[in-house]
């Protein structure tokens, strides 16, 4: 057996809060299957959080808390990791900024908004302000930034092998004027093409597929369980209970089957950017 990784205590705040809850476990004498039992959390969650890869959510560190005796210090304390943490992101979305960097593998469904990996400054600034109409400047640009630094996993040594699934609605609707759309759709034809990533659309002629709802986004890694995040307006959920994942990659599998192909998206793409570059109507 490879001998234990110990956290770095040091590195930040989930890292130190996570090495913490370990010595308090194994000090309380428990397995993370025993700490995990009554919280709905699964062990791979909790283990993930022992190595300060994850923040701890407050439901977690109050069960913590009661288990080990430790007087409420979890719960006082998971705040500051989401502070750490959330660098510009919304908070329930700050966990899945950080696990995208780690990701070995990265799969999107995107029916109303493109991919936050796919955007460009204008469109991000553009539906940020539309959610976001009383933001300051410096609160949108703050988003605007985070979500922009988010693609430098890409240019990583080791990138994650990235898919995406597009409505066919995300490009033909004109959320930006012709010539920042046209940008947009150029953007991300040649990020697809430069990453050697797969995009396919779900053409409108498609009346009904498996996945007619919010955004959904698969991440699976070398050392750790595949999780499944759905975001809807205003929250975002992180699942890895296994059979859950399951069915939701069931049912990705059985939308890529009702997408256009890779090449054919990736046309359809090109040809909608070149029609708003010259003005003309799309269907």
């Amino acid at each position: 057996m490879p001998p234990r990784k110990d956290p770095d205590a040091s590195a930040n705040v989930p890292s130190f809060y996570g090495a913490e809850l370990r010595y308090r476990r194994e000090l309380a004498g428990l397995t993370l299957e025993q700490l995990a039992e009554g919280s709905f959390r699964g062990i791979p969650f909790l283990s993930q959080i022992e190595r300060g890869e994850r923040r701890m959510p407050l439901d977690l560190a109050q069960h913590v808390d009661k288990v080990l005796g430790t007087d409420g210090f979890f719960e006082r304390r998971c705040e500051d990791a989401r502070k750490a943490r959330q660098s510009g992101h919304a908070e329930y979305f700050a966990d899945v900024a950080e696990m995208e960097k780690d990701a070995e593998t990265i799969e999107e469904w995107a029916p109303m908004l493109v991919p936050g990996l796919l955007q460009t400054a204008p469109y991000t600034r553009a539906i940020v302000r539309a959610a976001m109409p009383r933001a300051a400047e410096d609160e949108v640009e703050e988003k605007v930034n985070a979500r922009m630094g988010r693609t430098a996993l890409f240019d990583s040594a080791d990138p994650p092998k990235f898919w995406a699934i597009l409505d066919e609605s995300l490009i033909r609707r004109p959320t930006l004027p012709d010539e920042p759309m046209a940008e947009l759709l150029e953007h991300i034809a040649q990020l697809i093409r430069r990453t050697h990533s797969i995009l396919q659309i779900v053409p409108k002629t498609s009346a009904t597929h498996p996945f007619m709802m919010g955004m959904t986004k698969f991440m699976t890694f070398t050392d750790a369980p595949p999780v499944v995040y759905t975001e809807s307006l205003h929250s975002g959920q992180l699942i890895d209970y296994p059979a859950l994942v399951k069915q939701y990659r069931e049912s990705y599998d059985l939308l890529r089957a009702a997408a256009l192909s890779p090449e054919a998206s990736l046309a359809m793409i090109e040809t909608a950017a070149e029609d708003y570059r010259h003005g003309k109507p799309r269907d």
